[in-house]
């Protein structure tokens, strides 16, 4: 073909296209979508947040200190409360308001005394651990080492006093007269538990002077009504001890020259009254070696009321195992009434 038919081709070509756009209409709807196509290559992530230790609450406990470690250890090696020996009895009716967690934290959280119905017979009770005192893994900060009951006053369920020493609030709690005095009849008193008295670990009553038996009253002791946070300042220190052993050095602060825990001969004289009051009680039959009463369901002991609270005053003094150091002029007179009892006899 030549140039010149080529060209005359090309441009009719065209004007037929301008013909064909100038004659058309307005453009109609949208058809539907067709099938989706095959997905592309993966793309690459997008870089991480920058997040630096202090971003994350956790690490205000947990980080590469000895926070808590050294309290764990302290408390599962070294401390009455971590070993086992206080968790055993957790799941009896009567004891599970204070042996175990569960009981414990429940009640304690809730102002309930230790043999509140609500509590009684729990089952699957765990040991203490940290959960059992602190709030933990409530905000992920260091406010959860905040103590469960929030340090409230405490009730003795027993005797009805109030026990408000600061942090030493918690241990209250348990640690006070848990048992009812004895029941008198005809001027006697049966005795079916080798147990029988104001049951073990009784401080709180102790600082506060109350519970004995016999007409013995006090009041509360210096270690009460003076140092502040009470049974945590001296059992734990500031550096929070978790073996809740007392130490001499926390004694100086108010005691600057005490050398040990016989301030003023105090524990001397209480043991000389308890040592005594142990050989009179073994001479007539009622306690055995052990430390234990003679007594039990199948066989009672059937006592004078004067006997049964001299007994009664004489446990109080052992199981609170200061030796007079809580509340020496208290503990002293609940012996002398032992004593002058059983000397009588």
């Amino acid at each position: 073909m030549s140039i010149k038919k080529l060209l005359v081709l090309l441009g009719v070509m065209i004007a037929v296209v301008v013909l064909i756009a100038a004659c058309a209409g307005a453009q109609g709807a949208q058809g539907p979508a067709g099938p989706a196509g095959p997905a592309g290559p993966q793309g690459e992530p997008a870089p991480a947040a920058s997040v630096s230790p202090q971003d994350i609450t956790c690490t205000q406990c947990h980080n590469d200190t000895t926070l808590i470690w050294s309290k764990e250890a302290q408390f599962r090696e070294k401390s009455v409360h971590g070993t086992g020996e206080a968790f055993e009895r957790g799941e009896t009716t009567a004891c599970a308001g204070c042996h175990g967690t569960e009981g414990s934290k429940a009640r304690i959280n809730s102002g309930l005394p230790p043999h509140d119905p609500s509590v009684e017979g729990i089952t699957n009770v765990s040991p203490y651990d940290c959960r059992t005192c602190h709030n933990i893994h409530m905000t992920y900060t260091s406010e959860d080492w905040a103590l469960t009951g929030g340090e409230k006053p405490v009730v003795l369920e027993k005797t009805g006093g109030t026990f408000d020493g600061g942090a030493g609030n918690l241990c209250a709690n348990c640690h006070q007269i848990r048992n009812d005095p004895p029941k008198v009849d005809a001027g006697n008193v049966q005795i079916t538990s080798s147990h029988y008295g104001t049951h073990v670990s009784a401080q709180a009553s102790m600082l506060l002077g109350e519970g004995g038996l016999g007409g013995v009253t006090g009041g509360p002791s210096a270690h009460y009504a003076s140092v502040t946070d009470t049974c945590v300042a001296c059992h734990m220190g500031p550096e929070f001890s978790h073996t809740y052993e007392p130490d001499v050095a926390r004694c100086q602060t108010c005691h600057a020259d005490a050398k040990d825990f016989d301030m003023n001969g105090t524990q001397t004289d209480v043991k000389a009254m308890v040592d005594e009051l142990t050989t009179i009680f073994t001479s007539k039959g009622l306690l055995n070696e052990d430390g234990s009463w003679k007594a039990s369901t199948a066989a009672p002991l059937t006592v004078t009321e004067d006997v049964a609270n001299a007994m009664w005053n004489y446990n109080f003094v052992v199981e609170d195992n200061s030796m007079g150091v809580h509340n020496s002029a208290y503990t002293k007179g609940l012996l002398q009434q032992a004593l002058d009892v059983m000397k009588a006899q």
